[in-house]
């Protein structure tokens, strides 16, 4: 069931410039975010991504559409009724917003002696929380004496002291290092698998959306230009900018230029092998292009997992036999997409 449905959204702010019409940040945007998904929004900064969350959590109104959250509809609500709301909706940040002048235990409480929590439930609802995270010896610390990584961790556990159902994660990961980050998105596949929280993650980084989410929404100029399946918009993006965004981590057929130079550094015919979760592996591959007594080299591509699916491109410089060649292609082409992209010539 959807835990969050966006119905042709949008949000408008005024210019700052006169008689040059409203500024559009959020353009006619449907979505629906299933209960216990890893949902990822992913766009390039202007999108419209941290607008989107701001009306998710009810921080922002939206000009048109309607925006349901755990069955209710926000925008037909009073800001009094709007609170009950925002407190199902935890949030996680780029600078964490932490108190530095509080320690990490009374970050935590924080938010649970707003909602009127009992002393005796706040202390063991942050015990709780801070063992989940690994902090459970850092308490008595403030912010100034934590890691960046360790500072996020105090902020999950902030966001997830009151029990929300949902867990929203603006750019969470984009002030931390590569390693921190795995450590981060770590934790919070595990909050989404051993807690049941659904996890909405805004980002411009494609790594992270590979990593963690299940599904993916991509924003260009305020709209949702594709959405889908993680594995099936990594695999196969269908739109100019998703294709842009997934070459950051996927290596696909080689432009152009870089074509140019593969064929300044390798002979023979130069062919693409684009592989999909279910086709043939490509070990097979090599096993039949040296089967048919062929010399071949990978010079450019790579595999990829999504959650134990795989996917592709490896591109091979292949010399031999021109008739060889052309058979064995045909033959593995019944299994797998094949593109000879230069050299019919072998040398």
């Amino acid at each position: 069931m959807p835990i969050v449905t966006l119905t042709n959204v949008s949000k408008a702010y005024p210019s700052r410039s006169p008689g040059s019409g409203d500024v559009v940040a959020v353009d006619d945007v449907t979505l629906s975010i299933e209960k216990g998904d890893v949902f990822g929004i992913i766009g390039y900064s202007g999108a419209g991504k941290s607008t989107l969350v701001r009306l998710i959590n009810a921080l922002e109104p939206a000009t048109a559409g309607t925006i349901t959250v755990d069955d209710v509809d926000i925008t037909a609500l009073k800001e009094s009724e709007l609170r009950r709301i925002r407190g199902g909706i935890g949030m996680i940040f780029q600078q964490f917003n932490l108190f530095a002048s509080k320690t990490v235990k009374a970050n935590v409480a924080y938010p649970l002696a707003l909602a009127g929590w009992s002393k005796a439930d706040i202390e063991a609802r942050v015990t709780e929380m801070l063992g989940f995270v690994g902090l459970a010896d850092k308490a008595k610390a403030y912010p100034e004496q934590l890691s960046g990584g360790q500072k996020q961790r105090v902020g999950i556990a902030r966001a997830l002291a009151t029990r929300p159902a949902i867990l929203l994660a603006d750019e969470a990961t984009s002030a931390l290092d590569p390693q921190t980050t795995h450590e981060v998105l770590d934790l919070l596949k595990r909050v989404n698998e051993e807690q049941g929280v659904t996890i909405i993650v805004i980002t411009h980084e494609m790594d992270v959306i590979q990593t963690i989410a299940t599904k993916v929404a991509v924003m260009e100029r305020g709209r949702v230009i594709e959405q889908g399946d993680v594995f099936d918009v990594f695999s196969a993006p269908q739109n100019p900018a998703s294709q842009r965004f997934v070459g950051t981590v996927v290596k696909g057929v080689p432009s152009p230029a870089e074509l140019a130079v593969l064929r300044e550094r390798h002979d023979g015919r130069i062919v693409t092998f684009s592989f999909r979760d279910g086709d043939s592996s490509q070990a097979q591959v090599f096993l039949d292009l040296a089967g048919a007594g062929l010399d071949f080299e990978l010079i450019y591509g790579g595999i990829n997992d999504i959650r134990g699916r795989a996917f592709g491109h490896l591109t091979l410089a292949i010399r031999g036999d021109a008739s060889a060649i052309d058979r064995a292609l045909a033959s593995i082409a019944e299994r797998v997409e094949v593109t000879v992209i230069a050299g019919e010539e072998v040398r």
